[in-house]
């Protein structure tokens, strides 16, 4: 586990997209944290380190999932804010995506925990409260989450 403190939410988005330098097909990516704190920026972040357009990155909070293409990997933004089961988790396609070879990126992963594989890599969001801007991200996965330079 690996904690970083960005001052801004361009710094969140350097900081994931040193880490999607380090992702494989296959990775999945279970987000924390609570409304605003962050986690589409740094899915942002994510697609610009994976060589896709960050500018189309948006929450998929009404859509349930995005997909983004045209990078080292295609990278699929879930939001499971309002998945209450595994009826509800079922009818987004999640199981199939797990197939796809992408990168996963799911947002209120702890709405699905008991369905997130245990090799993902846990991306918690908080607010710092010295500076409600800045944000304390921690990393919790494999080496890849340690030393990442920002």
């Amino acid at each position: 586990m690996k904690t970083y403190i960005t001052h801004s939410p361009t710094e969140t988005a350097q900081l994931a997209a040193q880490l999607a330098q380090r992702l494989k097909a296959g990775d999945i990516l279970a987000f924390r944290g609570g409304m605003g704190m962050g986690k589409t920026a740094f899915t942002r972040g994510l697609a610009q380190g994976l060589g896709i357009d960050e500018r189309e990155v948006s929450s998929p909070t009404f859509a349930l999932v995005h997909e983004y293409r045209g990078g080292r990997l295609t990278l699929f933004h879930f939001d499971m804010y309002r998945i209450s089961g595994s009826d509800d988790l079922y009818s987004t396609g999640f199981y199939d995506y797990l197939d796809y070879g992408g990168v996963l990126a799911v947002e209120w992963s702890e709405n699905i925990s008991e369905d997130i594989p245990p090799e993902a890599i846990v991306i918690t969001i908080e607010a710092v409260e010295e500076n409600p801007e800045w944000r304390k991200i921690t990393l919790q996965g494999d080496e890849r989450c340690e030393n990442i330079g920002c």
